[in-house]
């Protein structure tokens, strides 16, 4: 489904990336894995198109979509949830919503995917009228996602979506995580919870200094040797 092959990526001068390479395979959660710094959401950023890579290629469905404009690749069915969730504050949290899915045109599959986001957080019905700023944070991360969902992906990058929660929370979304890949999504997941992003995929990359530096099942990462190399 998607394929980086090779890609370098830069703020202004500073090399983030060098030549990663990664492919997510349809139906599937693979997590991304690293330090603070590693270059964890410069990757998803340069995926979305909010960064253009310098070097390397990146193709969603074999279509080329680096070098293209992020509402280009949210059309074509890849959603990023940003870890500072960048909500519109004085909005209502419907109207937050409703811009998830400002890139379509389909009135009625519009109105089935506001239900189905409704359905995931029964909160978030609950509190429609109410601005998104007052939200709780936990409120927060779940408006971010279901504004992501309201675009219609069939991939779904999220970065670090457990953080700042409280472990109630954490045990919660990784239970949404689940449920939303059982329901047909596809979700590249950036997260700095290891053990929950290891129970929830069958296939990790860790990144470090720019660089893959493992790549291969999730289940050995569990291995003490490994997780003791990776993750001290």
């Amino acid at each position: 489904m998607l394929e980086v092959q090779g890609v370098d990526s830069y703020y202004g001068r500073s090399q983030i990336l060098r030549k990663v390479s990664m492919q997510v395979s349809e139906g599937r959660v693979v997590t991304l894995l690293g330090g603070n710094g590693a270059g964890k959401t410069t990757t998803l950023k340069t995926i979305s198109g909010i960064l253009v890579p310098k070097s390397g290629s990146i193709s969603f469905w074999k279509k080329k979509i680096s070098g293209l404009p992020t509402e280009k690749i949210v059309q074509m069915g890849v959603a990023h949830i940003a870890q500072d969730r960048e909500l519109f504050s004085t909005m209502s949290v419907l109207e937050n919503l409703e811009l998830g899915a400002v890139v379509r045109k389909d009135v009625d599959g519009i109105r089935r995917d506001l239900m189905k986001v409704f359905d995931y957080f029964p909160r978030l019905q609950e509190r429609a009228s109410q601005r998104a700023g007052t939200l709780s944070g936990g409120e927060q991360r779940m408006l971010a996602i279901g504004r992501g969902l309201m675009s219609s992906p069939k991939l779904l990058l999220m970065d670090e979506p457990s953080a700042g929660l409280a472990p109630i929370m954490v045990a919660q979304m990784a239970k949404l995580i689940s449920r939303l890949n059982s329901d047909g999504l596809t979700i590249l997941l950036v997260e700095q919870n290891v053990r929950m992003a290891i129970s929830l995929s069958l296939y990790s990359y860790i990144i470090r200094g720019g660089e893959i530096v493992f790549s291969g099942e999730s289940s050995k990462l569990l291995e003490e040797e490994i997780f003791q190399t990776y993750f001290g």
